[in-house]
């Protein structure tokens, strides 16, 4: 093929089936580009690795079927000692999904837009040429390449870009709908012992319940691994999950160390897990995902299509660079005792916090929700 004068296959050419790279097919499509999405899974529901929570801003991002979602309006914070207290926020909500069919919907939104879906078709390798990108074993090429595929992506390897070297553990068993959880709470138990470094959850999901835990590595790098069982025992006497039909099981790495660098090259541009767009203390990512994998979709049409700047560039911009966030996962990687939690955990300043961390972006430009109607009056002006 002559490099000065090849026609590229597509346009552009997403590895992986995720969260972002699904976002980005459905509007770089829509802007008129000829998109391809590869992954190696039969189908994109296959495989899911994460809980699938959404915070009411992923759906202010993208708009999902409330058919395949479960409203949860709370948080229900255990100590070590089995107390607990409970953190609403008044119009907030989170949202259970039934992960596998929103990935299926969202891939279907994406062929819907004009997106070529190239399941089962594994991503070894690609070389870069002057106009166009050549992709190893499948006999394509694109013009741009986007790097949406997980925390140990295969194109930040190929292209000597960024890779995410810091990690939580996470393990995470779905049983049958449980009737002794309240569904009205996320029950999240803090427990150094049990969770160093992050916590454990019950998750009143889509048809099932979610049962999880995850830890992180040491304050100085020590190996720590989960002890699944140990927080099962931990619960059961409160849930009796041992009565519960398990439906499937899963594990898996959770990026926690911030973005990666460099995010992108040449004609390719990381975004997602692959990016390390996962907030380092709360290890939510999926709003991150729909927020810039549209984000990165639209840039890169622009480059494309309108001679628009570096997506790269616009990228590196853009995304959240976790300051504070890093800094709080570096303290709680410590894992102060559970004594201390079980002293401080509920104390006002203990909760403030604690709702800070949960909810975050929901407050007021004075600090906390307008409660009157003269307040609600006041702030809308």
């Amino acid at each position: 093929m002559d490099q000065q004068h090849a026609t590229a296959d597509y346009d552009l050419a997403i590895i992986g089936a995720s969260f972002a790279g699904l976002v980005a097919a459905r509007t770089a499509a829509h802007r008129g580009l000829k998109v391809a999405v590869i992954d190696a899974k039969n189908e994109p529901g296959a495989r899911v690795r994460t809980t699938g929570v959404l915070v009411k801003e992923a759906v202010d991002e993208c708009d999902v079927p409330a058919a395949l979602t479960r409203k949860i309006p709370g948080v229900r914070l255990y100590a070590p000692n089995g107390k607990h207290t409970d953190l609403t926020a008044p119009g907030y909500y989170f949202l259970a999904t039934d992960t596998a069919a929103i990935m299926r919907w969202l891939a279907h939104e994406a062929s819907r837009a004009g997106a070529h879906m190239l399941f089962g078709a594994r991503f070894t390798g690609a070389t870069r040429h002057e106009t166009y990108i050549s992709l190893h074993g499948l006999g394509i090429s694109t013009r741009y390449m986007l790097g949406a595929d997980g925390a140990k992506s295969s194109v930040a390897k190929a292209f000597n870009l960024g890779r995410n070297t810091e990690f939580m553990i996470g393990l995470e068993t779905e049983y049958e709908e449980t009737p002794s959880v309240d569904p009205d709470y996320l029950h999240c138990f803090i427990d150094t012992q049990l969770a160093p470094g992050y916590l454990g959850w019950v998750v009143p999901g889509v048809g099932m319940t979610q049962v999880g835990l995850a830890v992180s590595n040491g304050l100085f790098g020590e190996t720590r691994k989960p002890d699944y069982q140990a927080f099962l025992n931990h619960i059961d006497t409160r849930f009796a999950f041992w009565n519960c039909e398990v439906l499937r099981k899963r594990s898996g790495p959770i990026p926690c160390g911030g973005l990666v660098s460099p995010l992108s090259g040449y004609r390719v541009l990381l975004t997602g897990d692959a990016a390390g767009l996962v907030s380092p203390l709360t290890a939510g990512g999926i709003r991150l995902a729909f927020q810039y994998g549209r984000r990165a979709g639209g840039a890169i049409a622009n480059y494309l299509l309108d001679d628009g700047p570096d997506p790269g560039l616009v990228m590196a911009r853009d995304y959240p660079r976790f300051g504070v966030k890093t800094w709080m996962r570096r303290l709680w990687s410590a894992a102060p005792p559970n004594a201390l939690l079980n002293a401080t955990l509920f104390t006002p300043p203990m909760r403030a916090l604690a709702k800070r961390i949960y909810f975050e972006k929901r407050r007021t430009a004075r600090g906390r929700f307008p409660q009157t109607p003269s307040e609600c009056k006041n702030y809308a002006l």
